[in-house]
Protein backbone atom coordinates (compact mmCIF):
# COMPACT_ATOMS: atom_id res chain seq x y z
CA UNK A 1 0.00 0.00 0.00
CA UNK A 2 1.58 3.35 -1.02
CA UNK A 3 2.12 5.82 1.75
CA UNK A 4 0.24 9.10 1.52
CA UNK A 5 3.24 10.82 3.09
CA UNK A 6 5.69 9.76 0.40
CA UNK A 7 6.38 12.79 -1.77
CA UNK A 8 8.65 13.03 -4.77
CA UNK A 9 10.42 16.22 -3.68
CA UNK A 10 11.27 17.54 -7.15
CA UNK A 11 7.71 17.03 -8.38
CA UNK A 12 6.16 18.68 -5.34
CA UNK A 13 4.27 21.81 -6.44
CA UNK A 14 5.19 23.70 -3.28
CA UNK A 15 8.89 23.09 -3.87
CA UNK A 16 8.66 24.25 -7.49
CA UNK A 17 6.75 27.39 -6.54
CA UNK A 18 9.21 28.08 -3.73
CA UNK A 19 12.21 27.88 -6.06
CA UNK A 20 10.66 30.44 -8.39
CA UNK A 21 9.64 32.64 -5.48
CA UNK A 22 13.16 32.73 -4.06
CA UNK A 23 14.57 33.97 -7.36
CA UNK A 24 11.67 36.37 -7.97
CA UNK A 25 11.80 37.96 -4.52
CA UNK A 26 15.54 38.48 -4.70
CA UNK A 27 15.33 39.92 -8.22
CA UNK A 28 12.62 42.29 -7.02
CA UNK A 29 14.75 43.46 -4.11
CA UNK A 30 17.85 44.01 -6.25
CA UNK A 31 16.01 45.84 -9.02
CA UNK A 32 14.12 48.08 -6.57
CA UNK A 33 17.32 49.03 -4.76
CA UNK A 34 19.17 49.63 -8.02
CA UNK A 35 16.39 51.82 -9.46
CA UNK A 36 16.16 53.91 -6.28
CA UNK A 37 19.92 54.42 -6.28
CA UNK A 38 20.09 55.36 -9.98
CA UNK A 39 16.84 57.30 -10.43
CA UNK A 40 16.13 58.51 -6.92
CA UNK A 41 13.49 57.58 -4.35
CA UNK A 42 10.85 60.22 -5.21
CA UNK A 43 8.95 58.06 -7.73
CA UNK A 44 8.85 54.24 -7.44
CA UNK A 45 10.56 53.49 -10.77
CA UNK A 46 11.69 50.08 -9.53
CA UNK A 47 8.11 49.04 -8.78
CA UNK A 48 7.00 50.31 -12.18
CA UNK A 49 9.76 48.43 -14.00
CA UNK A 50 9.08 45.24 -12.05
CA UNK A 51 5.33 45.39 -12.65
CA UNK A 52 5.79 46.03 -16.38
CA UNK A 53 8.42 43.31 -16.90
CA UNK A 54 6.44 40.88 -14.74
CA UNK A 55 3.36 41.53 -16.88
CA UNK A 56 5.42 40.98 -20.02
CA UNK A 57 6.80 37.71 -18.66
CA UNK A 58 3.37 36.39 -17.63
CA UNK A 59 1.78 37.40 -20.93
CA UNK A 60 4.58 35.81 -22.94
CA UNK A 61 4.99 32.68 -20.87
CA UNK A 62 1.32 31.77 -20.59
CA UNK A 63 0.75 31.99 -24.34
CA UNK A 64 4.08 30.35 -25.19
CA UNK A 65 3.57 27.53 -22.70
CA UNK A 66 -0.05 26.81 -23.60
CA UNK A 67 -0.27 27.60 -27.31
CA UNK A 68 3.22 27.16 -28.70
CA UNK A 69 5.38 24.78 -26.70
CA UNK A 70 2.82 22.81 -24.69
CA UNK A 71 5.29 22.26 -21.88
CA UNK A 72 4.88 20.56 -18.53
CA UNK A 73 2.41 22.60 -16.41
CA UNK A 74 4.91 22.65 -13.54
CA UNK A 75 6.87 25.27 -15.52
CA UNK A 76 3.86 27.58 -15.10
CA UNK A 77 4.08 27.03 -11.34
CA UNK A 78 7.79 27.87 -11.39
CA UNK A 79 7.66 30.93 -13.66
CA UNK A 80 4.20 32.46 -13.26
CA UNK A 81 3.14 31.49 -9.75
CA UNK A 82 6.57 31.30 -8.10
CA UNK A 83 8.85 33.77 -9.87
CA UNK A 84 6.32 36.37 -11.05
CA UNK A 85 4.21 35.99 -7.92
CA UNK A 86 7.18 37.00 -5.80
CA UNK A 87 8.68 39.36 -8.39
CA UNK A 88 5.75 41.60 -9.24
CA UNK A 89 4.86 44.16 -6.67
CA UNK A 90 1.18 44.97 -6.66
CA UNK A 91 1.16 45.30 -2.89
CA UNK A 92 4.09 47.75 -3.07
CA UNK A 93 2.34 49.61 -5.87
CA UNK A 94 -0.85 49.89 -3.79
CA UNK A 95 1.01 51.11 -0.71
CA UNK A 96 3.11 53.65 -2.65
CA UNK A 97 0.01 54.96 -4.39
CA UNK A 98 -1.88 55.36 -1.11
CA UNK A 99 1.14 57.08 0.45
CA UNK A 100 0.91 59.68 -2.34
CA UNK A 101 -2.80 60.01 -1.54
CA UNK A 102 -2.13 60.62 2.15
CA UNK A 103 0.58 63.16 1.31
CA UNK A 104 -1.64 65.00 -1.16
CA UNK A 105 0.81 64.26 -3.99
CA UNK A 106 -1.90 64.15 -6.65
CA UNK A 107 0.38 64.34 -9.69
CA UNK A 108 2.59 61.49 -8.45
CA UNK A 109 -0.49 59.46 -7.47
CA UNK A 110 -2.05 59.83 -10.92
CA UNK A 111 1.28 59.19 -12.65
CA UNK A 112 1.82 56.02 -10.66
CA UNK A 113 -1.69 54.69 -11.32
CA UNK A 114 -1.66 55.50 -15.02
CA UNK A 115 1.86 54.29 -15.78
CA UNK A 116 1.55 51.04 -13.85
CA UNK A 117 -1.87 50.15 -15.21
CA UNK A 118 -1.38 51.19 -18.81
CA UNK A 119 2.19 49.94 -19.20
CA UNK A 120 1.44 46.61 -17.50
CA UNK A 121 -1.56 45.97 -19.73
CA UNK A 122 0.47 46.88 -22.82
CA UNK A 123 3.36 44.70 -21.61
CA UNK A 124 1.07 41.71 -21.06
CA UNK A 125 -0.38 42.15 -24.55
CA UNK A 126 3.12 42.53 -26.01
CA UNK A 127 4.27 39.35 -24.30
CA UNK A 128 1.24 37.47 -25.63
CA UNK A 129 1.82 38.76 -29.16
CA UNK A 130 5.55 37.97 -29.00
CA UNK A 131 4.86 34.40 -27.91
CA UNK A 132 2.47 33.95 -30.83
CA UNK A 133 4.95 35.33 -33.35
CA UNK A 134 7.86 33.15 -32.23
Amino acid sequence: MPSLLKIDFLKNDFFIISLGAIVGANARYLISRFAARIMGPVFPYGTLFINVTGSLIVGFFMVWATERALIDPRWRLLIVVGFCGAFTTFSSYAFETMAYFEQGQWLLLCSNVLTNNLLCLVAALAGMALARVL
